[in-house]
């Protein structure tokens, strides 16, 4: 699948269900989400995710720009916005940037951004001080992730950091194993018509060496790591902390 028909299908989500898009729950569709339980697990993800990021020494050195990169409907920019002057959500979907710009609380401090490209070309390059992107890139082709990752180091500035959560591999349960071994448009197909979902959720990988060797090629340096199971059953979701170091990558 393209990045076009990923913003195809996102533009279907954000206009049927945003809330439920982002965190799919069974219990929460046609609207079921409460906007303050779904805004408080943004925060629970953003300061548990932070406070890792400290305990690794890699908070970034300034606290004035943070980039939400598939920002949805705000959950985790809002939360941002807490720690950061200023936060920009990216997204792929008008929808759900309409979405997150009717639910904002940050008193102005969100700046809501189309990006629809392979390339982050409207941030200038080391302008940001913190990049977090969660439960995102597993939804583009993986080509585009890749390019992503190294965008993400040309936008930090020296002392920033990044946090970035990517499935590395499947696990071997019914869902998983179909999402490996079906073309994606059996799988688009099984999703709609079994499961009612308005468009397809593609789910793509990138293993470990992978990510670590984009990572490494943008310029960052991994200084930790952690395993973050309750984000899907189905695959192996890895949460990479990276900083640009101040003077440049040996």
């Amino acid at each position: 699948m393209s990045l076009e028909d990923t913003a195809r299908d996102w533009t279907r989500h954000g206009n049927d269900d945003p809330l439920w898009a982002v965190l799919v729950d069974p219990a929460k569709r046609g609207g079921g989400w409460d906007i303050d339980d779904f805004l408080a697990t943004g925060k629970e993800d953003v300061d548990t995710a932070l406070g890792v990021l400290d305990r690794l020494g890699g908070t970034p050195t300034q606290t004035g720009v943070a980039l939400d990169f598939g920002c949805g409907a705000g959950r985790l920019t809002q939360a941002l916005a807490a720690h950061y002057d200023k936060v920009i959500g990216l997204d792929i979907s008008e929808p759900m940037l309409a979405t997150a710009r009717r639910l904002d609380r940050t008193g102005g401090r969100a700046d809501f951004q189309h990006n629809a490209t392979a390339d982050l070309a409207a941030i200038p390059t080391a302008s940001v001080d913190l990049v977090f992107t969660s439960i995102v890139l597993q939804h583009v082709p993986p080509d585009a992730a890749e390019k992503y990752l190294l965008e993400f180091g040309r936008v930090l500035r020296p002392g920033g950091a990044a946090i970035i959560l990517m499935p590395t591999g499947i696990r071997p349960t019914i869902q998983g194993l179909l999402f490996r071994y079906a073309p994606p448009a059996v799988v688009g197909a099984l999703q709609q018509r079994l499961l009612h979902y308005p468009a397809p959720m593609q789910m793509n990988t990138l293993p470990v060496r992978i990510m670590t060797s984009h990572l490494s090629r943008a310029g960052l340096r991994i200084i930790g790591t952690t395993d973050e199971p309750q984000h899907a059953p189905h695959w192996n979701f890895t949460r990479y902390y990276a900083i640009r170091p101040k003077t440049s990558v040996a």
